[in-house]
């Protein structure tokens, strides 16, 4: 049954056997007892009767030891009893249903509902036993109360302007704490929180104020409705503080960002100010596009009830709730890096809109991080703006659920619902937030019910859509007016008071805007903390020496080969073994599994930590990985590059869920966050990344740009046409290469396992972090010919941009065709020529699409000035690299003076769909392409 049953203690051991003759007359027929038992027993199960036998033959009668009850006929104590059990299921159905008869609407648009089950008739009492003692043993703080007392108290805790949902939470030891604090709210604050409160109060609305007068009709997304918020921030900051949080991690959208930005993060105001009369940050600082005011990010050290917390606002593009496995993933790295691992200390407070909220599909695949290995981070607290609307759009049009917070649910969060006219309620509210998450480590939702005063921003008319709504807004007077007359009415403060603070706040604001004429922010805190030493500015073509020793190669092959005593190994992983242990007594064929091991490895002994994620990345999506083996006995877990030296770093490899958009926001904010880990996101096939668009294009690809802040990130995307239909052939590089500009990131596709291993260095030893984006194999994870020797990768050797002709067959004097290509395509081309005994053709591989290698290029073609310059690729003309590199081909070619130029596209033709899924007919495009690059005849 959901109530415990430790809490029936009114039921007292003598009337066990009429329990258990009433509940087998129920189980024959359950019309056969009265109502009240009817609904009581249907909570029941046959564990639950023998858990309440157990509870009640433990017990002595309770009725004789109550001065309000004396020695009573049989009938008599089974009418106390029954009255226990019907006071019990009462108090029930307001702890579940309370919350949708609560006065949440401060508009009064839509009243409370009427719900039977809050009704004491509809469990059989009377108007007659309102005043007669009922024992409910400690229930709501009381022993014996009345039915009218019990109501009272049900009304004030669970239908006053706090509405609580939690009984759908599984762990009785957080039910029972969320009862005990909901049960315990007075309704009322001490009087020093209460004027704390009208200050936080006024200076939000004042903000707001200063603006809409200096700037009317600009942009703002204000908080004019929701006020509230302010102080509800400061009392979560101020809690967490004080229960272990040093760091704070707050993720919002446009709403109230400005005023979070100046009365929590402290940005001075004159900053802001600064910003909507156009002015831009130094020239010096300012590198990229930047972005509109209500999407900027900050960070500040900020004292709250005397504990210096450090804030960050992660910034944000206009795709809303994008931001949130963001934050998550800034959030992991941070504790991480502190050595968190109590996860107490690094605190994500996601502020959302309630349209947004219940709409975006990234919630929930946030959400289904929170209690995962790989991403937890002790509890987010989430605090939603609830206006009420989606732009003009009304809740019954925007959603099928009856809150916006029912997506909570899936996680088992609990969510208070309170009106946002009720200051001191939400304070309340957000102080049992903040104890909940430190306390259970668990996600935690406050949906506060507000309205916004303008539209959807200040340029906005809203009556078109909502005309009754706004009527009502427009009588409303500003919540800090309404939280001042109370305190006046209460005798806390003089009536003068709240016009001598607004005025004061004004004075403060008026210097700051005059403060604006000589305002220059020269502060570059974007490479300060984690970041020190890394530089923003940076020569794509300095590429430092990634090699390494082979001592230190053979070091690391050895650990990726040893199996610890004792541990069982699959029987095929231990043939895969022994192949490695002979490739490492060679030095020679390390194909690209253990290139990427070797890569890994080398930077763990170099104390760079790293991170890799996606769908199998454990055991690899080809099986080709195997970077965490798993014990055949025992299901135990081993890591072999977490064993290569006593003092090392360490890899954390992580399955990842079914999730392509919320694990890549996840891995883009540790990057963020981590500049000395390499973070990578692998999708188990390339064009998987569809389902990530967002994040890869408002923050990967232009995060600096907008926001000054750099990343590390490689994305590993599966690519090649090997026959395996549409959705498993293209990473859809084409995608990657239209994003590029500005240096803004790295995308290449690699031919070799020895180029492989170092880009991957390279992405570490670089002064400077840029997303990198690498279009890896399938069939060259196993091919003879994609292979590289340990030599490659030792010392004084470095990533290849393009590779040049390798074969020893080919007349350089005389090539009459250049084929410029990439990837698996190229080992096609290399088999089909040699096979046909082709002398007069050279095949280039253009490793790196962007920064495009353009001087490389012209030093390689310089040699073949007379000959037809083709490029080659697998996918259709409309795809691949082909309408990324025509132009910069012909440039390179025009600038050495070829014979030829314009370079001539050998390929699939143009498509709708990436790649057929019959195999025939892949085989038989594939052959044609293949001969059009060899001017073969088929």
């Amino acid at each position: 049954m959901v109530q415990k049953l430790e809490e029936t203690s009114f039921l007292a051991g003598a009337n066990a056997a009429f329990i258990e003759a009433l509940y087998e007359d129920y189980l024959r027929d359950p019309q056969s007892v009265d109502k009240s038992w009817n609904r009581f027993f249907s909570d029941l199960g046959a564990n639950d009767l023998q858990s309440l036998q157990q509870s009640l033959q433990a017990r002595q009668p309770v009725w004789e030891s109550q001065p309000l009850q004396k020695k009573t006929s049989g009938s008599q104590e089974l009418s106390n009893i029954l009255d226990a059990i019907r006071a019990l299921q009462l108090i029930r159905a307001y702890r579940v249903r309370g919350h949708l008869k609560a006065r949440l609407d401060p508009l009064k648009l839509t009243a409370p509902a009427h719900y039977a089950e809050l009704e004491p008739s509809y469990y059989g009492f009377t108007e007659q036993d309102y005043d007669r003692p009922i024992f409910i043993n400690g229930m709501l703080g009381l022993q014996w109360a009345t039915l009218r007392e019990i109501l009272v108290c049900l009304e004030k805790y669970y239908c006053g302007s706090i509405g609580i949902e939690y009984l759908h939470i599984q762990n009785p030891d957080e039910k029972n704490w969320l009862e005990q604090q909901i049960e315990a709210y007075e309704g009322s604050l001490p009087q020093e929180q209460k004027l704390a409160v009208l200050h936080s109060l006024s200076r939000a609305s004042t903000f707001e104020k200063f603006l809409q007068v200096k700037f009317p009709g600009a942009k703002r997304f204000g908080l004019e409705g929701g006020e509230a918020m302010i102080p509800a921030l400061e009392e979560i900051l101020t809690s967490s503080g004080q229960l272990g949080v040093r760091e704070v991690v707050i993720g919002m959208a446009h709403r109230g960002r400005l005023n979070v930005l100046t009365n929590i993060l402290g940005k001075p105001a004159r900053a802001i100010l600064s910003k909507f009369q156009g002015n831009e940050e130094d020239s010096m600082q300012m590198q990229g596009s930047g972005d509109v005011k209500y999407h900027l990010g900050s960070s500040a050290d900020q004292k709250f009830g005397g504990i210096i917390l450090h804030l960050s606002l992660t910034s944000n593009p206009s795709h809303l709730e994008a931001v949130n496995p963001v934050v998550m993933g800034k959030v992991r790295a941070k504790q991480t890096r502190r050595g968190d691992t109590e996860r107490l200390e690094v605190l994500g407070l996601l502020i959302h809109g309630d349209a947004a909220l219940a709409g975006q599909g990234l919630v929930s695949e946030t959400l289904d991080l929170s209690d995962l290995r790989g991403y937890k981070t002790g509890g987010t607290i989430h605090f939603v703006i609830n206006n009420q609307i989606g732009f003009t759009t009304s809740p019954i049009y925007s959603r099928s659920s009856a809150y916006c917070t029912d997506i909570g649910k899936k996680i088992q969060a609990p969510i208070f619902h309170v009106n946002g006219d009720d200051p001191e309620a939400v304070l309340y509210i957000a102080r049992i937030a903040a104890q909940y998450r430190a306390r259970f480590k668990r996600d935690v939702f406050i949906d506060m019910v507000c309205y916004r005063r303008h539209g959807h921003n200040e340029m906005d008319e809203p009556s078109f859509t909502q005309p009754q709504m706004y009527k009502a807004i427009q009588k409303k007077l500003p919540l800090y007016q309404l939280y001042s007359e109370k305190l006046v009415q209460q005798g806390i403060i003089p009536a003068e008071t709240p016009k001598k603070i607004a005025q004061s706040l004004e004075e403060e604001l008026q210097s700051e805007f005059i403060a604006t004429e000589s305002y220059k922010d020269h502060k570059e805190d974007w490479l300060e903390g984690a970041w020190t030493g890394l530089q923003g500015r940076y020569n794509p073509w300095d590429q430092p020496v990634t090699g390494v020793s082979l001592d230190v190669l053979n070091e690391v092959g050895e650990t990726l080969t040893h199996i610890p005593q004792g541990f069982t190994l699959h029987p095929r992983l231990t043939r895969v073994m022994q192949a490695k242990q002979e490739i490492f007594r060679s030095q020679e064929k390390i194909d690209w599994a253990t290139a990427e091991a070797l890569a890994f490895g080398t930077l763990l002994c170099e104390g760079y930590a790293i991170r890799l994620s996606g769908q199998d990345s454990g055991r690899g999506t080809f099986s080709q990985r195997h970077a965490v083996l798993v014990d055949q006995e025992t299901g135990t877990p081993y890591i072999p590059l977490n064993n290569i030296r006593v003092s090392q770093e360490e890899i954390d490899v992580v399955d990842s869920p079914l999730s392509e958009a919320g694990v890549l926001g996840f891995e883009h904010g540790y990057s963020l966050a981590d500049p000395r880990s390499l973070v990578l996101w692998e999708a188990q096939f390339g064009d998987f990344a569809n389902g990530a668009q967002v994040i890869i294009d408002q923050f990967i690809s232009a995060g600096e740009a907008k926001w000054l802040r750099l990343s590390g990130l490689v994305m590993l995307l599966p690519h090649g046409y090997e026959g395996q239909g549409p959705e498993h052939s293209s990473g859809r590089l084409e995608r990657y290469l239209q994003l590029c500009a500005e240096d803004n990131m790295q995308v290449a596709n690699c031919s070799t396992p020895a180029n492989y291993f170092h880009i991957l260095r390279r992405q570490m030893l670089r002064q400077t972090r840029k997303p990198l984006i690498i279009m890896t194999p399938k069939s060259l994870l196993r091919h003879r010919l994609a292979v590289s020797s340990l030599q490659e990768m030792g010392t004084e050797t470095q990533f290849l941009p393009v590779y040049n002709e390798v074969s020893p067959h080919v007349d350089s004097a005389h090539v009459k065709r250049v084929i410029l290509c990439s990837g698996k395509v190229y080992y096609d081309l290399y088999e089909k020529r040699e096979e046909a005994n082709i002398r007069d053709i050279v095949i280039l591989r253009l490793e790196q699409f962007y920064p495009f290698p353009e001087d490389i290029l012209k030093q390689y073609l310089s040699r073949y000035l007379q000959a037809e310059m083709i490029w080659c690729q697998e996918e259709p003309a409309n795809m691949g690299a082909w309408t990324f590199i025509d132009r910069r081909l012909e440039n390179v070619l025009r600038a050495i003076g070829a014979a030829y130029l314009r370079p001539v596209y050998v390929g699939r033709l143009a498509s709708a769909s990436t790649a057929t899924g019959l195999h025939d007919r892949h085989e038989r495009e594939q052959e044609l392409l293949i001969a059009q690059a060899l001017k073969l005849a088929l």
